[in-house]
């Protein structure tokens, strides 16, 4: 009984830190957030709405500087202040906006948003579980392996929601008649910025795949729409 130790407090430790990672995110974004009322980005949110048969799709602004947009386990999309005035600055289009948008709506319809919570959750036992089990074994190094690996697998598991969400984007810009050519002009813009900023990415991109691999997965997508028509 005692060699399962590890894994039984693993588990117990996800089931608290999950609990505690939904209520504090749940209660920082309440505290942090407005509804976003902005004329030309609600002519793109109707657009949307439309497109998926709902009366309407709510986008909150919240107030953080990094450059960013995500999905609450609760459903909520966000847009941070800082993305927000790099639309209104002009450096950003209405339909750029409307492409992170719909991204972050595909996290919520694929699950992506509420099932991320849990693998936060999940990789914390994880990492715990295994650096307490190799500690035992390689002292010293048995914590630095775990976190390596734990990284590794958060990382894949983040390529992959994110190529999701951007094909479900895709599908969705294309319906709502706004088409991809925003959604792939705004990873060209994000990545000027990145290297503009000396190599300080937008949070918007960290994580995520490669721009020029995003494009061509999207850009695959809509060949092989055309090629049904």
């Amino acid at each position: 009984m005692l060699k399962f130790t590890p894994i039984l407090l693993a588990i117990l430790y996800a089931l608290a830190m999950y609990r505690f990672s939904v209520w504090r995110t749940s209660r920082e974004l309440d505290a942090q957030s407005t509804e976003l009322a902005d004329p030309k980005l609600k002519a793109m949110t109707d657009r949307l709405a439309r497109a998926l048969d709902l009366p309407r799709v709510r986008v909150h602004i919240y107030e953080i500087d990094p450059v960013n947009g995500l999905a609450a386990p609760d459903g909520r999309i966000f847009i941070t202040r800082g993305f927000y005035r790099k639309f209104q600055t002009g450096e950003v289009s209405a339909e750029e906006m409307a492409s992170v948008i719909a991204h972050e709506l595909g996290h919520v319809a694929l699950g992506h948003s509420r099932r991320r919570m849990i693998d936060f959750s999940g990789q914390n036992a994880l990492r715990t579980a295994l650096a307490m089990i190799l500690s035992r074994f390689i002292p010293g190094l048995g914590v630095w392996i775990a976190n390596g690996l734990t990284t590794l697998l958060a990382a894949r598991l983040s390529r992959g929601d994110e190529y999701e969400a951007d094909a479900y984007a895709a599908a969705l810009l294309t319906k709502a008649g706004i088409g991809t050519a925003p959604q792939k002009s705004l990873f060209e813009k994000l990545e000027a910025l990145t290297n503009s900023a000396g190599g300080t990415m937008p949070a918007w991109l960290l994580s995520h795949p490669k721009t020029v691999e995003r494009i061509a997965a999207i850009e695959k997508l809509e060949s092989r729409w055309q090629s049904l028509r």
